[in-house]
């Protein structure tokens, strides 16, 4: 994905999830400015963690303050290869 994709993949997500006017949202703009809070920021996290099929590392999430931080997230765990899929133990 590059990077306008993730931006307008997040942008839709958080005006859905929480009734913000997309035109609002912009790469610059900040959490706080957007009224969102940190229960918000975990609820949009589960939704991006879904989106892209990886499960954000929590050392991420603590420097996102603004949607652009967020996409930077996104993309990194992106670029990231995915974990492999872990079998139980046979019996």
């Amino acid at each position: 994905m590059t990077y306008d994709e993730v931006v307008e993949q997040v942008s839709q997500k958080i005006s859905e999830l929480f009734d913000i006017d997309r035109s609002l949202i912009k790469p610059e703009s900040r959490f706080e400015d957007l009224e969102l809070t940190s229960l918000d920021a975990i609820d949009l996290m589960i939704e991006l963690q879904q989106m892209t099929g990886r499960k954000v590392k929590e050392a991420g999430l603590r420097s996102i303050r603004t949607v652009d931080d967020l996409v930077n997230v996104v993309l990194v765990h992106l670029a990231e290869p995915p974990e492999p899929s872990r079998a139980p133990p046979s019996t």
